[in-house]
């Protein structure tokens, strides 16, 4: 019951507190004279993220950047493709050409690309422990000493037949680490 509780109150002032902070710097912007696109894709944008932000730091903080990273992504994926997608039907968008033609391929592209290095990130470092895997295993075959020998203990590895046995023997003898 108590968390419960304490989940709707921090809720309602996560809600109140945001509400406050994108009302209060969107009325500064307007005074200062900042054109109404400049308040929305700061100040709102901010205002909006915060609470992302409050969890990315504390994520950070404790040693888990990824769970900093996943929750900024599904975040913004979630504001752009829910809220968008909901919105549109009830009152229909209009937009620029400058936001289809540029922003949007610019937006996707950045994506893209951070998704693609994520991917060589892990590629990366499957590829580490492979060599390393395979240094241990150029090892125990070294001591072993002959080839046929070598090959009749990478059999005995699930999945891996004679043909398979042949070539990393091949390879640990040709290339060594």
């Amino acid at each position: 019951m108590t968390s419960s509780l304490l989940v709707a109150v921090g809720l309602i002032l996560l809600t109140l507190g945001a509400e406050l902070l994108v009302r209060g710097a969107s009325a500064l912007a307007r005074a200062v004279g900042l054109p109404s696109l400049i308040i929305g894709l700061t100040v709102v944008a901010f205002g909006t993220s915060a609470p992302e932000f409050a969890v990315s730091m504390k994520a950070s903080l404790a040693g888990q950047p990824d769970l900093a990273v996943g929750n900024v992504i599904g975040s913004n994926t979630f504001n752009v493709l829910f809220i968008l997608g909901v919105s549109a039907p009830i009152v229909p968008l209009a937009v620029s050409s400058q936001l289809v033609h540029l922003d949007v391929p610019v937006m996707i592209a950045v994506s893209a690309l951070n998704l693609w290095q994520g991917q060589l990130q892990v590629e990366l470092e499957a590829l580490t422990q492979v060599r390393a895997c395979l240094a241990q295993v150029q090892a125990k075959l070294d001591s072993l000493g002959q080839a046929n020998m070598k090959v009749q203990l990478l059999q005995t590895i699930p999945g891996v037949g004679p043909r398979l046995s042949e070539a990393i023997v091949a390879i640990i003898d040709n290339h060594p680490t």
